[in-house]
């Protein structure tokens, strides 16, 4: 293998894992002896520091990690407590909407509610931690029953569930146009 293209595919190794690999590995991915994948990577490193790059290579006993200077761990740490900024589309905010009023609910009723699959928002909504899993239903299959978090009361500058708006009729009416125009598109595709 080329040296430049050797140097590249352990760089992308190195980077992807994350953690420490093996010199061994290295050398039978880029089939090369361990002392010359040993080279590749001192020479890596080395360039890794001449160009004031942000990353180094730490060479441990047989393994190698791919990892960021660690001068630089202040501006990481200025990221790191930078919070979460998440965007609520349409299709979030109207099944966050249906199980802030209806809690707690099953993924089958905000559907009915909602009339299309709400697997992807129900998702989403728990990765941004604004909903959780709250039990189950007392029911065939006991399917789980979810519940808005502290964190949703927090984002939406809420004490408790009780100080939501009441929802309007015109609103519900938007909601079930908005649904149809889902079902819709989905239809079409």
């Amino acid at each position: 293998m080329e040296k430049n293209k050797a140097k590249a595919v352990l760089e992308a190794i190195l980077f992807t894992m994350g953690d420490s690999v093996e010199i061994d590995r290295l050398a039978a991915v880029i089939e090369e002896d361990k002392d010359t994948t040993k080279n590749l990577l001192d020479e890596m490193a080395e360039e890794y520091r001449s160009e004031e790059r942000g990353i180094a290579i730490t060479i441990l006993d047989n393994a190698v990690q791919l990892c960021t200077k660690s001068e630089l761990y202040e501006y990481l740490i200025k990221i790191a407590k930078t919070p979460k900024k998440f965007v609520l589309t349409d299709t979030l905010l109207e099944t966050l909407s249906i199980i802030a009023y209806k809690q707690p609910i099953t993924r089958l009723e905000i559907e009915k509610v909602r009339g299309v699959s709400c697997d992807h928002a129900v998702n989403r909504l728990l990765e941004f931690e604004l909903i959780t899993e709250v039990g189950r239903l007392d029911a065939p299959g006991r399917p789980l029953l979810f519940g808005t978090t502290e964190q949703f009361l927090r984002s939406f500058g809420v004490k408790s569930i009780e100080e939501l708006p009441e929802l309007s009729a015109v609103q519900i009416e938007e909601f079930k146009q908005q649904a149809e125009s889902e079902v819709e598109m989905q239809l079409d595709i």
